[in-house]
């Protein structure tokens, strides 16, 4: 056996990554894991970096947050950054280039942008949905996928209150009618909302929020959740979506995405609500039959509607909002106590600084440390930091088809070495599997890299020192 190989740690090339060590905050284990040595030990977490993938590029589209960009700078990334989404054709034409890529939620990663990205090696979705992405396909081409769950939950919580008083109050048409220079001060058909019963479709961390936030106006919080789920304050839990919209005054809609949730809300659902009651959506453009709405909203059965989210939305600031991108846009702009703003629920400089904050880390993570905790559509592999006085090691990091014997084969490669710690787990046809190894010399990592990457089951295969 060779001498073993002695990988820098210290000094790296301008476009290699590093990767810095997760804020105290951070509840990911390896980042628990170190804050208790350093307070025990001095203990030092090793940067670690891919062994073959130097001047890792990034796209970032859609305007994500700078600090963002400044971060994965900091840390070696070549950063492309856009403040407008791209088009399939425009992906297909670029993203091969590119070994990580983060956008909000007009750009579609697809499954042919998927096969494009012959380099890509993860997904940051600088929002709460995930549904732009192709998440089968990237995982079954070893791509995790990660967003930010929490950190907008508030903006959008907020947004609703204050929806929820501008529509009882008809504060929208009173503003442009004085904008246009007609004062017409009135009460009839405005009313506070102390007292009304919210119904809350969908209980997750916005509409828990929500719920609380509620309460404290004076409202009775129901809720509807397809799950069984713990209220919060004085909230109630109805058995059906049903039972929720005969009895609300105002319903707001805080649901996923999923074949089950699109047109959700539509004329069925819309009868059953009360007459001179409120509809909002926060939530995903095709959860609402907008054209239901309308026919709603003009018979006076529904008194307002508050809608931030649309089926086909704009691609860029600046771009029109009519009727060649949605058929019924101008009938809807043109009826009264209608609140229509641009997909704005996460849009505060708070959530914003937070989500670029919570996705750029996880993404440092993977491509430095492997860690996939959090992403939603791959298995949750971590393993902790290896410290500095460990010396040399080799991380690996193997993306393979869930199938009998790859266990086998990767072990017995790995026969040879000294594994300090190994973790694997699977989720549906995708498994994962993370190990620290000593001693590889570079002879020796050359044929571990050939052994491992040749198995039948290997889909990617990535080694960091």
């Amino acid at each position: 056996m060779t001498a073993p190989v002695s990988i820098p740690s210290t000094t790296q090339s301008v476009n290699a990554v590093s990767v810095s060590h997760s804020p105290k905050s951070s509840s990911l284990l390896h980042d628990r894991l170190a804050q208790r040595h350093d307070t025990a030990s001095d203990f030092q977490p090793k940067v670690l970096h891919p062994i073959e993938n130097d001047g890792l590029k990034l796209l970032l589209l859609e305007n994500i947050s700078q600090e963002a960009v400044k971060a994965f700078r900091a840390e070696g990334f070549d950063v492309d950054h856009s403040t407008k989404s791209m088009s399939e054709n425009e992906l297909l034409e670029k993203i091969g280039q590119y070994h990580a890529i983060g956008i909000r939620s007009k750009t579609k990663i697809t499954a042919r942008v998927i096969k494009a990205a012959t380099k890509l090696l993860v997904i940051g979705c600088f929002c709460i949905g995930t549904n732009q992405v192709d998440l089968n396909t990237a995982a079954r081409a070893g791509i995790p996928v990660f967003n930010s769950p929490f950190s907008n939950s508030r903006s959008v919580a907020e947004l609703v209150m204050s929806e929820l008083v501008a529509l009882s109050r008809q504060l929208f048409e009173r503003t442009y009618e004085l904008r246009t220079g007609l004062w017409n001060k009135q009460s009839k058909g405005c009313w506070e909302i102390r007292g009304k019963t919210l119904g809350i479709v969908g209980y997750g961390h916005i509409g828990s929020q929500l719920s609380v936030l509620a309460e404290a106006f004076g409202m009775r919080v129901l809720f509807h959740d397809i799950l069984n789920i713990m209220p919060l304050g004085s909230a109630r839990q109805v058995e059906s979506l049903d039972a929720l919209l005969s009895q609300a005054d105002f319903v707001t809609l805080h649901v996923p995405e999923t074949p089950e949730t699109i047109q959700m809300i539509s004329t069925p659902q819309l009868k059953l609500m009360k007459r001179g009651a409120y509809l909002i959506n926060n939530a995903r453009g095709k959860v609402l039959d907008i054209p239901a709405v309308i026919q709603a909203l003009q018979s006076g059965h529904l008194a307002g509607t508050a809608i931030d989210v649309f089926p086909v939305e704009p691609g860029s600031n600046g771009s029109p909002f009519d009727d060649q991108l949605n058929p019924w846009a101008a009938t809807l702009r043109n009826i009264p106590n209608v609140i229509l703003t641009p997909h704005i629920g996460g849009s505060t400089e708070e959530a914003q600084r937070m989500i670029g904050e919570e996705v750029s880390q996880a993404l440092s993570r993977y491509l430095g440390y492997g860690s996939t905790l959090g992403a939603v559509n791959f298995p949750e592999v971590d393993l902790r930091v290896i410290s500095t006085e460990e010396g040399d090691r080799v991380r690996l990091c193997h993306v393979h088809r869930n199938q009998p014997g790859v266990l086998k084969q990767v072990n017995e490669a790995l026969s040879p070495y000294n594994v300090e710690k190994q973790f694997s787990d699977s989720k549906g046809d995708i498994a994962y599997l993370m190990a620290d190894i000593a001693d590889v010399s570079r002879q020796d990592f050359n044929n571990l890299k050939d052994r491992i990457s040749s198995t039948d089951a290997n889909i990617i295969t990535r080694f960091l020192a």
